[in-house]
């Protein structure tokens, strides 16, 4: 029983702060970042909406759906996100998340109407920070997360794409990070996390360059994970549930807490090893491991 209370006491300490953690913002009030201003900007500009889907297997669908626009964010649909990343950080159940776009296209930034609208520099800073602090979010959710990218992921989609553990492509998708030929460069975090993903060379190239990368070049700089043989939107999603099974098979406990032992990288060495053993110590004794030294499972 006192074996049992510790357990309880770790796992319920770390989930708070795991949650804390998740939902600790990139920008505060120190940057000079009130984010009820933004929002309230960002409410003035309608359209479209991220649709979330939940299944009773653990995972979830994001869905960016704002097709006549090539599912462009529009401000609400920023604010949609938010909402809906802010859903998934508390779905204990949760163990896998894809993001894909609607009508066959995955998402081609922002929506130019609210671009132009907010084109003064402190309105443009505040969407920045905004969407920084959400898809920062959205990276730590203890999901095992896949974009899916069927059509064309463009300019703040590219982004939106690497703000996921894996992105998956189908035929004739592209991705491509436009912010040059718009006099801009990526202010959603894109670049920061393309750097990571793929290297300080291929990142300049792919950001100096507007490149489009297919997926035969993503998979070979590392952009992509998988090329999907499906095309049509119901047979790839198929397909990308059927690729993101592997990885999430078993106890949910275990998966979330495999991501956020993952999700170290952003400590120190110092911190991540705190990290890992706070995180190890939940799972010692609980429920997944004695069943596993019950079935004395032989690795071969």
């Amino acid at each position: 029983m006192a074996m049992l209370h510790i357990h309880k006491c770790l796992l319920c300490g770390l989930r708070s702060q795991v949650l804390q953690q998740r939902g600790l913002s990139v920008y505060t009030s120190v940057y000079r970042m009130n984010e009820d201003d933004i929002k309230e900007k960002l409410q003035q500009f309608p359209g479209g909406s991220i649709d979330l889907q939940k299944d009773q297997n653990g995972i979830a669908t994001l869905i960016i759906n704002h097709p006549e626009r090539m599912n462009a964010f529009s401000g609400t649909m920023m604010l949609d996100f938010r909402e809906r990343v802010e859903e998934l950080e508390y779905w204990t159940n949760g163990k896998g998340l894809i993001l894909r776009g609607a009508d066959n296209t995955f998402c081609s930034g922002s929506d130019l109407k609210a671009v132009k609208a907010m084109s003064n520099p402190e309105d443009g800073l505040r969407m920045c920070m905004f969407m920084q602090n959400t898809l920062t979010r959205l990276l730590r959710l203890p999901l095992i997360s896949v974009a899916l990218v069927q059509g064309k992921a463009l300019g703040g989609g590219a982004e939106v794409a690497t703000a996921c553990d894996f992105r998956l492509m189908t035929s004739g998708s592209e991705i491509r990070f436009v912010h040059k030929l718009m006099g801009l460069v990526p202010g959603w975090g894109g670049a920061t996390r393309l750097i990571k993903l793929i290297g300080y060379r291929n990142a300049l190239k792919l950001l100096s360059s507007a490149q489009q990368v297919d997926p035969a070049t993503g998979l070979k700089i590392g952009l992509i994970d998988e090329i999907l043989a499906s095309s049509d939107e119901d047979s790839c999603l198929e397909e990308a549930e059927n690729w993101l099974n592997q990885y999430i098979k078993g106890s949910s406990q275990v998966i979330r807490a495999i991501k956020n032992v993952v999700s170290g990288r952003e400590l120190s060495q110092e911190e991540s090893l705190k990290n890992e053993k706070s995180i190890f110590g939940t799972l010692w004794g609980s429920p997944a491991n004695l069943k596993a030294l019950a079935q004395k499972i032989k690795h071969k």
